[in-house]
């Protein structure tokens, strides 16, 4: 029997993330059956559970691919330049129904929430740190714990997030962003 390549699995891993994907940010967690999995995926459940142990650790690998895509965008260019991204750009976050899975799974599930803590902390320790390179370099305020500056970020994230998913109007969420912003920087002197 040949060997597979390397690079063949990958991208065999690749089509079964996007696919499901899609597939959970449509039907949920729940309603990501491995029937529907099949036909997301183009692939049977034999191929697809070669690469997961199971539809938990499916999700939770696109869970951890989409915090680190996250991570590295906050790392860069900001929190807020995340969310400027997804209201720019909806259709390339289509795991924003994804996330809200993540909530609630983090709610009903301890195994689960266990797994996710440690990834939800990466991208809290990037923010952090930019939110610290950016209080050193002077932009950043500093009559507020970055620590709180975080919560209040994610808290913001965690709104847009919901609003996006569950379609709600965007008209303002750029004013809204612009404002995050600017609460979180230095004051500029009047004049």
């Amino acid at each position: 029997m040949p060997k597979v390549s390397d690079d063949r699995l990958a991208a065999r891993r690749r089509e079964i993330l996007d696919g499901a994907r899609h597939c959970f940010a449509e039907y949920g967690y729940d309603g990501a059956t491995v029937n529907r999995l099949e036909e997301a995926t183009g692939l049977s459940r034999g191929a697809i559970f070669h690469h997961f142990k199971d539809k938990e650790a499916l999700f939770l690998a696109l869970a951890r691919e989409d915090a680190e895509r996250m991570a590295d965008v906050a790392a860069e260019e900001g929190l807020v330049q995340v969310m400027r991204d997804m209201l720019a750009r909806p259709r390339d976050f289509d795991w924003l129904g994804t996330r809200l899975e993540i909530v609630r799974k983090i709610r009903t599930d301890p195994a689960f929430a266990f797994a996710w803590e440690g990834h939800s902390a990466e991208l809290e320790a990037v923010t952090l740190a930019r939110l610290e390179r950016k209080r050193e370099d002077g932009s950043l305020r500093k009559d507020v714990p970055t620590e709180v500056l975080v919560t209040y970020l994610d808290i913001v994230l965690d709104g847009l997030i919901t609003r996006l998913a569950t379609g709600q109007a965007t008209d303002d969420l750029t004013a809204v962003l612009d404002l995050v912003e600017d609460s979180v920087r230095t004051a500029k002197p009047a004049g």
